[in-house]
């Protein structure tokens, strides 16, 4: 029931992948790779991955935006029964690091072969999946291929964004091959699992094997404007001024505070950050007449999302009165918080018992694929230790044994739900 991995084979994936994109760097502790979706990088780790799957005797699907589905059937499955999928993601952020995505995908390929080597007969399919476009680093805010495929987002509309140099989504995916006419929907399957590197320190500090996560973050976006006068820095008196970024400067400041209350008060797993600043016309000697800032704000409680929300809007509310500026807020991006499968995750926990690793409940403060899946179906979340919770960065690191025993713990899980239905 509980298959051993092969752990030098996982580190061969996860070694291979990571030369797709590579991002050279003088330092040797930072391996770096850029894996936008559509690039040749990006292609080339998609064919090597098919090559993987069909060589492990899987039968391969591509749907319409690009989401990649092995699925094996062994002699002793129902071929009609509902599967058991795992996976994650290949694309990368600009200079990210090697393990955030191709770990979740190429474990759950290693948990099959283990699952297989190790003579396993499940009642039902076992799938491996490799969602497009989850770091929205070219295409859209991320979470692409698993928005399309749980019916959340139209697949034309998503076919129909834009990267930055004007292709469509549908354009790279037909120039790199990977526009296809499967059907991959996450509603038909029994169970899903994604493995992930934390991208925090919980488990790093705990000493845990893995961790069994409870719930994930909901994000939403914000974007605030504050417009005020432009006009000469040397020749525009202090008290005649209507400066932008000194007004935006205190909206900073008041999110800040707004997350930091909320966090003594009701949620400590609460945060809120205006990421970017656009000023214009960003010019040393002129007053600044404009300011379009980005405000990220996350949380396991939605409740808590929206009072750091509301204070963003009051601080806007207050700056029109005191500073005389004109303001806009928008909130165009909106996901709730997600809780994962309590079946699923006892289940987890039962195969780390099994392999004799600890396993630890937490919470995720980053979005992944498993929200939207968990929206159609029962979806768990697990996750490695990550070196001092690194992450999106070359500096990103997850030791080779950790990769295997979450592993372990994975493949655990996912026997346990193909063989016995739990």
């Amino acid at each position: 029931m509980d298959p051993s991995v092969d752990a030098g084979r996982l580190r061969a994936d996860l070694e291979a992948n990571a030369a797709f994109g590579r991002v050279e760097h003088d330092d040797p502790e930072k391996r770096g790779r850029t894996n936008r979706t559509g690039s040749e990088a990006n292609a080339a780790a998609r064919d090597r991955l098919v090559e993987r799957l069909m060589a492990a005797g899987l039968d391969v699907a591509v749907d319409e935006v690009g989401n990649v589905l092995g699925t094996w059937i062994p002699d002793s499955a129902d071929s009609a029964a509902a599967p058991v999928v795992s996976g994650s993601h290949l694309d990368s952020v600009l200079d990210g690091g090697i393990f955030d995505g191709p770990l979740g995908v190429y474990a759950a390929l290693e948990a099959v072969r283990a699952m297989r080597d190790a003579g396993v007969e499940p009642a039902r399919p076992v799938g491996v999946v490799s969602f497009t476009e989850e770091e929205g680093a070219t295409f859209g805010d991320g979470l692409l291929g698993s928005s399309v495929a749980t019916g959340v987002t139209d697949a034309d509309a998503a076919l129909a964004r834009e990267s930055e140099a004007g292709e469509t989504l549908g354009e790279a995916l037909d120039r790199i091959g990977y526009r296809g006419d499967d059907a991959i929907d996450p509603a038909t399957w029994a169970a899903f699992y994604e493995l992930h590197v934390e991208q925090d320190t919980v488990l790093e500090e705990t000493g845990a094997d893995v961790g069994v996560v409870t719930t994930i973050t909901g994000i939403t976006h914000c974007e605030a404007t504050i417009e005020g006068e432009a006009n000469h820095a040397g020749a525009t008196a202090m008290g005649d001024r209507t400066d932008a970024l000194a007004a935006a400067s205190e909206f900073v400041l008041d999110v800040e505070a707004a997350a930091n209350r909320v966090v003594d008060e009701s949620s400590a797993s609460a945060v809120g950050t205006v990421g970017s600043l656009s000023v214009s016309p960003n010019a040393t000697n002129v007053v600044p007449g404009r300011v379009d800032a980005g405000v990220d704000v996350r949380d396991v409680e939605a409740e808590s999302v929206d009072a750091i929300v509301a204070a963003a809007r009051e601080s806007l509310a207050r700056l029109e009165r005191e500073r005389g500026v004109e303001t806009s807020f928008e909130r165009p991006f909106d996901v709730a918080p997600t809780a994962m499968s309590d079946r699923l995750r006892g289940v987890a926990h039962a195969a780390a018992d099994a392999a004799d690793r600890v396993a630890l409940d937490l919470h995720s403060g980053a979005a992944h694929d498993a929200m939207r899946v968990a929206r159609v179906t029962d979806a768990a979340l697990l996750f490695a230790p990550s070196r001092d919770g690194v992450s999106h960065s070359p500096r990103e690191w997850t030791d080779w044994a950790d990769c295997a025993a979450a592993t372990e713990v994975l493949a655990g899980a996912i026997a346990r739900v193909a063989v016995d239905g739990e």
